[in-house]
């Protein structure tokens, strides 16, 4: 295995682990880097305590190897082949998914199983922190903090690995691919990665939430995104003989403007649906009327039903708003990921968890987001709850997901598997 050490030597030989360090690629041999501090040392259990005291070192390393070297969608093959290491290291013997990527693994025993998740994959987007443990990959980086979700599950595999009896077994889904769309999770439901599990967990990084906090609320956490591409058509002609023809630039701005508009008289305000162009084309001469022309954008809804509902009623709009103006369509509306909706016993026990692993001062609430997450096909399976991890420090600025500069706290990781650890303890109890 390969980590990453941030510390630099100083000239009089000490050694740091400030930021701006040179960082050294250590092997097996072991790590010598600093620890972070645990928020939550001193809860227990004795055996997690006892875990997190000997390996906090190497969570850190984990995380910033990963960090170092990012995976696209369906192509984390170093990083299933990383983790299965791991765990197999720990006595415990991991499935790969039929695809090559993505893995899922049991520790503990008996008939009853409960599932933590975490997503592993990169994005096609090119890192700007100036960390010294930086992406090495040209055009990816973990800038949606899979390299945290990843080493958290890891480490409370681990954890877990090392306790000398639990109540129950508890589902390790490292699942790839959640950043497009399908999903990896289809890919594990199908590989039967929740065959007998009772409830489902999983964490994800939040920049807006203080190092230390969880955020949690029962009902829905993210929302449906869909893809809408839509082509249009026309015979095209002279723009000094508009009516001789069909403006389809004229009838392409008709539906940027229009189609919003209707959505928002035809679905219910309160739930949260929101349709947003992200990209638009027709034509290249001034004075010619083009013959086609693209626009896409995202439909997001926080409702189930109105999900299932908005295809056939965004197809029927945008025939209504084009029939005047004689210029064709064609529509491809890809469905994404359902909403994220916790389960209430689910969440319960997840805040039973955190309560356990940090204190009651640790829980917070959180809003609905409209970004999707494919932990949602999950939860049509089974129940289940997905709770939002601070990673800010509390001093700097906050740093956007999905964005070039994105960072994070690294105390988050200790408790994050702190929270992990005790939520599945909780929901086996």
């Amino acid at each position: 295995m390969t980590v990453v050490d941030s510390r630099r030597d100083l000239p009089d030989g000490r050694v740091t682990s400030a930021k701006g360090a040179s960082d050294v690629l250590l092997t097996d041999r072991g790590v010598s880097m600093s620890p972070v501090d645990d928020i939550g040392a001193g809860r227990g259990p004795q055996w997690l305590d006892g875990w997190l005291s000997a390996n906090a070192s190497e969570v850190v390393a984990w995380r910033r190897h990963l960090h170092a070297n990012p995976e696209l969608s369906r192509d984390e093959h170093k990083t299933t082949e990383l983790i299965g290491n791991l765990l197999r290291s720990a006595g415990l013997k991991p499935r790969v998914l039929p695809g090559g990527t993505g893995l899922v693994c049991d520790v503990g025993s008996g008939p009853r199983c409960v599932a933590l998740r975490a997503d592993m994959d990169a994005l096609p987007l090119t890192e700007n922190t100036g960390l010294p443990f930086s992406s090495t990959v040209e055009g990816a980086s973990h800038a949606c903090g899979h390299d945290a979700h990843t080493t958290v599950l890891l480490g409370a595999a681990l954890a877990l690995a090392s306790a000398t009896a639990l109540p129950g077994r508890v589902r390790l889904v490292f699942q790839h691919a959640e950043e497009v769309m399908p999903g990896g999770a289809l890919d594990v439901l199908a590989a039967g990665g929740l065959d007998g599990v009772e409830r489902i967990f999983g964490l994800h990084c939040d920049p807006r939430l203080e190092v230390g906090r969880i955020g949690s609320r029962i009902g829905a956490i993210t929302s449906a995104s869909d893809m809408l591409e839509l082509r249009l058509s026309s015979p095209g002609g002279h723009t000094s003989r508009p009516h001789l023809t069909a403006d389809l630039v004229h009838a392409l701005g008709t539906v940027i403007t229009g189609l919003p508009t209707l959505l928002s008289r035809r679905v219910d305000p309160r739930s949260g649906t929101v349709l947003v162009w992200g990209a638009v084309h027709a034509g290249e001469a001034p004075n010619a009327v083009p013959q086609d022309g693209v626009l896409r954008g995202t439909l997001r809804t926080g409702d189930r039903s109105i999900w299932a509902e908005l295809e056939p009623l965004v197809k029927d709009l945008i025939a209504a708003l084009l029939a005047p103006t004689g210029v064709g369509f064609d529509l491809l509306h890809r469905r994404g990921v359902p909403p994220v909706v916790n389960d209430r016993d689910s969440t319960f026990l997840l805040r039973a968890g955190v309560e356990a692993a940090l204190g009651e001062d640790a829980l917070a609430g959180t809003e609905q987001s409209s970004g999707g997450e494919d932990f949602g096909w999950y939860l049509e399976q089974v129940p289940g709850s997905f709770a939002r991890l601070g990673v800010w420090d509390g001093v700097e600025k906050q740093r956007d997901l999905h964005q070039p500069t994105f960072d994070l706290d690294e105390r988050a990781l200790a408790v994050g598997i702190r929270v992990m650890v005790h939520t599945a303890l909780a929901a086996l109890a």
